[in-house]
């Protein structure tokens, strides 16, 4: 178990709804964060992106200009400017198995479904932390890798065929983040 230093990453929060925006930014507040920014759309937050650099996005899907789902596809660019390993959180009232597989297919590190919980929330942000997934660059995908569980003999329907994938180790915010003790 490792305990992180919020106050060593910067967050990106963008929701249409400025009380989820408040309850995220007090969230994060509460667990240590200093620097958190907010935009209210994705058009606003990818500017902002680009900018301020965030360590994390965390980002509502249902926007106005372009969606969540959207932001994500942009920063995930690698042309793009910005950081585009940078962990994306989708929040979203919609958690049909669709929607999760849309939003991973799109780059999103992480789903939470509202309502938030604080525990929710900081698992998330655990997970991106301490346990980040290697990004995958094929033809059609470039992102963290979709495979939760790697298990080498897998011979499922799902199981991926042809075409080779690079894997790239992102830069670690753990090594940022972490509490020496």
């Amino acid at each position: 178990m490792y305990r992180i230093d919020f106050n060593k990453l910067r967050f990106l929060i963008c929701d249409d709804n400025p009380h989820m925006r408040r309850i995220l930014r007090t969230l994060l507040h509460s667990f240590g964060t200093r620097e958190v920014y907010e935009a209210e759309d994705g058009a606003t937050a990818l500017e902002m992106y680009s900018h301020y650099s965030p360590d994390i996005l965390i980002t509502d899907w249902e926007m106005p200009i372009f969606d969540g789902l959207e932001l994500a596809q942009m920063i995930r660019q690698p042309e793009a400017k910005g950081n585009p390993y940078a962990p994306i959180i989708m929040l979203t009232a919609h958690s049909e198995k669709r929607r999760v597989t849309l939003a991973r297919d799109a780059g999103v590190t992480e789903f939470l479904a509202k309502p938030i919980s604080s525990k929710g929330l900081y698992q998330r942000i655990l997970n991106v932390v301490a346990s980040p997934r290697p990004f995958i660059r094929t033809r059609n995908y470039f992102g963290p890798d979709r495979r939760r569980n790697t298990t080498a003999g897998y011979i499922g329907p799902e199981r991926r065929h042809g075409g080779e994938a690079d894997i790239i180790q992102q830069p670690s915010l753990l090594d940022k983040a972490r509490v020496n003790t």
